[in-house]
């Protein structure tokens, strides 16, 4: 029988966050959801769960196949993880991809008379 892992480190193990701190933080701030439910990091994942992960603006479903504690390649994440997200979702990320051209960094004040015209040119080939 496979021992229970915590979803902080299930998640890190089929590498959806770089560090299990980065997972535990997800789930406090309340960004990691299972069945609906927002969870804590303590949370034992069973296989057939589906863990929905929010990084703005898109959230990724994923359907739980197997339970590991220990970080696995990227080939070998399919063994544990199923992605199931929306095209809906992936079609959000790639219309903010095509737009973060257009957005000022934080910061950087109102656009010169230069810079608008620059933005007013881009909007035009629209």
């Amino acid at each position: 029988m496979e021992e229970p892992v915590r979803i902080d480190k299930w998640l890190w193990a089929v590498r959806l966050f770089k560090t299990r701190t980065l997972a535990t933080e997800e789930c406090k701030k309340g960004r990691i959801t299972i069945d609906g439910v927002s969870v804590k990091p303590s949370r034992v994942p069973k296989p057939g769960d589906i863990v929905k992960v929010r990084k703005n603006p898109v959230t990724y479903s994923y359907k739980v196949i197997g339970i590991t504690g220990k970080r696995v390649g990227a080939k070998l994440v399919a063994e544990f993880a199923l992605d199931i997200t929306p095209p809906e979702e992936l079609k959000i990320l790639e219309m903010r991809q095509l737009m973060g051209s257009s957005e000022r960094d934080r910061g950087a004040g109102r656009p010169t008379k230069k810079d608008r015209r620059d933005i007013d040119r881009m909007q035009d080939w629209d």
